[in-house]
């Protein structure tokens, strides 16, 4: 079942050009419906999938949608639970996001894309890559982390999964502020990401938070390899302020130097792609055509 869908990309015209136009389409699960949004700009062009963070949703790439759409073939969701991919029972795993990405894109027809994951969206897509080693053509981080167990202490684990009470006893106008200006330093990002947040009720908003974190720890705990299996780039904002991204992210490229390409944003929060779009851009489009080149 699709639809068109006027995808408005934030901070841009409000024009009618062309750029600001994907076709809306629904995936039924289970538990509810996933919304997410294509554009095709042909067959022989890669496919750059777009997967936003924890409680963001489809509009945190608007930037890099308008930069990419019409040169290569692009899919951006709404995770389940999130923007328009509401109601949905929180009765997920991490293995089932990657099984609903899987089957999306049996549906498209689409083959050995390029997964683009920011935070949450970056561990879905590590979820995926061990369920589907071959099925990927390369990885792009945005202030995301390893899935590695080793990264990570019993106490933050347990941690990550009692979240809800703190969130809750926090009031909703803080919560507004530390969710805008711990995850971006630029006025638009501030802006996208309280729209984005806005749309929640607090109490939705706590639930989503507490599950998204639950969910990534019991991921972690798994124990897999999480191995990148296919070239991978990751971009982290070097004011990224979220939990211990920055120190995640020194101890991976560390870890991995030589094997995965590491990119310190300068003056970008933990939402690198909205605070420098045009740095994240211009790493991807370089990436990607390295990719291409073989």
């Amino acid at each position: 079942m699709s639809t068109t869908h006027h995808l408005k990309v934030m901070g841009g015209a409000c024009s009618k050009r062309k750029d600001l136009f994907m076709k809306r389409k629904e995936y039924q699960t289970l538990y509810g419906k996933i919304v997410y949004w294509i554009s095709r700009a042909g067959e022989d062009r890669p496919w750059l999938v777009f997967l936003p963070g924890l409680t963001a949703d489809h509009r945190l790439f608007g930037r890099q949608i308008a930069a990419f759409r019409e040169r290569y073939n692009c899919l951006v969701w709404d995770a389940p639970a999130h923007g328009q991919s509401r109601p949905f029972a929180l009765k997920f795993t991490m293995d089932d996001l990657a099984e609903y990405l899987h089957g999306i894109f049996r549906e498209e027809k689409i083959r050995k894309p390029v997964l683009t994951g920011q935070s949450l969206g970056g561990y879905i897509a590590q979820v995926y890559m061990e369920l589907y080693p071959d099925d990927v053509s390369a990885f792009i981080s945005i202030d995301s982390c390893p899935l590695h167990r080793s990264y990570y202490t019993k106490a933050e684990l347990f941690l990550l999964k009692h979240t809800k009470g703190m969130y809750l006893a926090i009031p909703w106008k803080w919560l507004l502020c530390w969710g805008t200006a711990g995850t971006a330093r630029t006025e638009y990002g501030r802006r996208l990401m309280r729209r984005m947040m806005m749309d929640y009720e607090k109490e939705a908003y706590c639930t989503l938070a507490d599950y998204g974190y639950r969910i990534f720890a019991e991921a972690v705990e798994t124990g897999r390899s999480y191995q990148i299996p296919c070239p991978a780039l990751v971009l982290c904002g070097q004011k990224d302020r979220a939990g211990s991204a920055r120190r995640y992210n020194a101890r991976w490229e560390k870890r991995e130097r030589g094997k995965i390409t590491f990119c310190w944003v300068a003056d970008a929060g933990h939402n690198a792609n909205t605070d420098r779009p045009d740095t994240v851009n211009g790493e991807i489009e370089k990436f990607v055509r390295r990719i291409q080149n073989g």
